[in-house]
């Protein structure tokens, strides 16, 4: 009896949590034993939205791909490939002609993908359906001015099939109803279209899970040096009026910190090599000997003296007469 017991199906609970666990989670749980390898494989609500994101990403090839999203069955709505570099132009394509309703499409620092891949699968989508309405492409190599306008222009047509698909007016105030419509798709179309996007949040998971600030495309042609890159907004509240710092990272050095814009005057380089503004400088806490802070984004790099006090890896090195890299 004890025996048939240890054996016995899960607790209901468990069930309950597949919808909150990250994809590689989910995988690692089907695992654990047949009940739960059948309840995964049969609720396909878990499987509308797929964040492939680390570790998994290092390991997923387009065979690999293509058995997670059939589980689907032509239902995935948002893809999002979080520096999934096996992944091929084929791999998408393929992916893309099963599940056809796909709204949401984010392959950033996919480089095994090339910008005519994304072309045939952007266009695959727009003709079979009009659902496409965010793509993220950061970090896909060779993206050109013609690439981006034929990205957009089909893009633009999920508006006007979305308008057109609209039921046809018969009376005058329908006929109103209607135009309003068709006026209320334009405007949350550019609006889409002008989402400010910030230096120290790009590339992060929980923008894709929560929807928040998301641009029909994350890239644009820069103002300032007219190419195909990531422009990004100024949270500053005088520059925020102005506009004029908008653009990419080449063009206007930003704080990785705030994502703000940093004066040739101004800037102060973290203990990491990146750039700091004096006023995020002056509140993090920095090396005792060089007096170097880390940004946000290399906290864990901090290391600690034999009195406690904090040191950067540079002089910690230079205390013990090793590097990081001897260890490794």
């Amino acid at each position: 009896m004890e025996a048939e017991e240890q054996e016995g199906h899960p607790h209901m609970a468990m069930f309950m949590v597949l919808g909150h666990l990250p994809l590689y989670e989910i995988l690692t749980m089907s695992s654990v034993c047949k009940s739960l390898l059948d309840e995964i494989n049969s609720d396909v609500l878990l499987w509308h939205r797929l964040i492939v994101e680390s570790p998994l990403n290092s390991r997923l090839t387009d065979e690999t791909l293509l058995k997670i999203t059939s589980k689907a069955n032509g239902r995935l709505k948002t893809l999002a490939l979080m520096n999934c570099i096996h992944i091929t132009d084929q791999g998408l394509l393929r992916v893309v002609e099963q599940n056809p309703y796909i709204k949401e499409l984010h392959i950033p620092a996919c480089t095994s993908i090339t910008p005519e891949g994304i072309l045939k699968v952007v266009e695959a989508l727009c003709e079979r359906s009009n659902c496409l309405t965010n793509l993220s492409i950061n970090g896909i190599y060779n993206i050109q001015k013609d690439h981006y306008h034929m990205l957009a222009l089909n893009l633009r047509k999920n508006l006007t099939l979305e308008y057109e698909q609209t039921p046809p007016p018969f009376y005058h105030h329908i006929q109103f109803e209607h135009n309003v419509l068709a006026s209320n798709l334009r405007l949350d179309y550019e609006e889409k279209m002008q989402q400010p996007v910030y230096y120290h949040k790009r590339g992060s998971v929980s923008s894709f899970k929560q929807g928040k600030n998301m641009r029909i495309i994350d890239l644009e042609i820069c103002p300032k040096c007219v190419e195909v890159r990531m422009v990004y907004d100024c949270p500053k509240v005088d520059c925020c009026k102005r506009k004029e710092c908008r653009g990419c990272i080449f063009c206007i050095p930003r704080c990785e910190n705030c994502g703000g814009c940093v004066g040739s005057d101004e800037p102060e380089e973290g203990a990491c090599g990146d750039i700091l503004c004096l006023e995020c400088w002056l509140q993090v806490p920095k090396c005792n000997f060089c007096n170097k802070p880390y940004c946000m984004q290399h906290t864990d790099w901090w290391c600690t003296s034999t009195d406690s006090s904090l040191l950067c890896r540079v002089c910690d090195e230079n205390s013990h007469g090793y590097t990081y890299t001897d260890v490794l």
